[in-house]
C-alpha cells in the first residue's frame, strides 16, 4: 500500500499493502520475513469436518451470510481512521494518518469525507492511490456471492478464536484476470451467525519486480482483520500490519493500524456495499 521510487537507499521506495498475514501462513502466503500474528488468540485447529450439514452447505450459508453483512453496511456511515508509521527498531520515525467519514448514497456508491490528514514523514516508503484502495476493498473484505464465485473455498477445520467458535476456510483466487487483485487468506467464520470474524492474507497477485533500478517496487504485506457485532451483524472494525518490507536497496519495518468505528444507521435504501 504504498508506492515511491527505487535508485539509492535514500529514495522512497513503492509499498503495497492489504489485506496481509505472515510467517504462521506460510503453508499458503509465501511472503518472507512476516511478522503480523495472525494466530493470535486462536486455540488448536480441529480439522474434524463439520457435524449436521455437509461442508457444501456451510459454504453456501457462510456466503449469504456475508450477502447481509454487505447489505446491511451499506446502510451505515463509519469512520476510517489509517495509521501507518514505518520503525527504527521498536521505535516509529515516520508515520501518515488520515481520518475519513465513509459513507453510501441510495445506489450502494461509497462517499468519503476525509477530516483528518497529517503531512506524510514516513521512511523509505511513500502511500499511493492503489494502497489506499486496498485499505478500502481488502482489509474490510466482505466474501459475498458476487465475489465467492471467483474463489476457491477449501474448509480447513473448527478453531476456537478468543471468545467465539469458528470454521475456518482457506481462500484463493479461481484464476487472476489482468489488472485485476484479489484476496488470498484465511477467514474464520463465527459458527452461529456464519459470517467472518477474523480474516488474515493479503492482496495477490504480488506486483512483478521492476526490470529498471529506477523505476517504483512494490511490495504487499499480510493483514489480520477482526469484526465486532453491529445491530446483529459482524463489520469489519479493526486491521493492523506489522511486517518487513524487503525491498532490493534495503528493507523497510511497517507498523499499521486501520479502526472502522462510529457505525451510525442511515436512511439509505442501497441494497449493496461498493469499495
Amino acid at each position: 500500500m504504498i508506492r515511491g521510487h527505487v535508485g539509492t537507499t535514500s529514495k522512497c521506495r513503492p509499498i503495497r499493502f492489504i489485506a496481509l498475514c505472515g510467517a504462521i501462513l506460510a503453508g499458503f502466503l509465501a511472503l518472507a520475513r512476516a511478522q503480523t500474528d495472525c494466530a493470535d488468540g486462536n486455540g488448536t485447529l480441529d480439522t474434524a469436518p463439520p457435524k449436521g450439514l455437509s461442508i457444501e452447505e456451510l459454504t453456501h450459508k457462510f456466503v449469504a451470510g456475508e450477502d447481509k453483512v454487505q447489505a446491511a453496511r451499506a446502510h451505515y456511515t463509519y469512520t476510517q481512521d489509517v495509521l501507518v508509521q514505518t520503525l527504527n527498531g521498536k521505535v516509529a520515525d515516520g508515520q501518515f494518518h488520515e481520518v475519513t467519514t465513509v459513507s453510501y448514497d441510495d445506489k450502494g456508491k461509497r462517499l468519503e469525507n476525509v477530516t483528518f490528514a497529517e503531512q506524510s514523514t514516513l521512511r523509505g516508503i511513500q502511500i499511493s492511490a492503489q494502497d489506499m484502495d486496498d485499505i478500502r476493498v481488502f482489509m474490510p473484505w466482505i466474501l459475498a456471492s458476487d465475489q465467492a464465485s471467483e474463489y476457491t473455498l477449501t474448509y480447513m477445520g473448527q478453531q476456537h478464536v478468543d471468545d467465539l467458535d469458528t470454521y475456518v476456510f482457506h481462500v484463493v483466487p479461481k484464476t487472476e484476470e489482468k489488472n485485476k487483485r484479489y484476496f488470498e487468506g484465511r477467514v474464520w467464520v463465527d459458527n452461529r451467525d456464519l459470517q467472518i470474524v477474523k480474516l488474515c492474507g493479503k492482496s495477490v497477485p504480488d506486483a512483478p519486480k521492476p526490470k529498471k533500478k529506477n523505476q517504483p517496487e512494490e511490495v504487499r504485506p499480510t493483514f489480520v482483520t477482526y469484526r465486532q457485532i453491529v445491530d446483529g451483524n459482524w463489520f469489519p472494525a479493526y486491521a493492523r500490519v506489522d511486517d518487513t518490507l524487503n525491498f532490493r536497496a534495503q528493507s523497510v519495518h511497517v507498523r499499521e493500524i486501520v479502526k472502522f468505528t462510529g457505525y451510525k444507521r442511515t436512511g439509505t435504501t442501497s441494497t449493496a456495499s461498493k469499495p
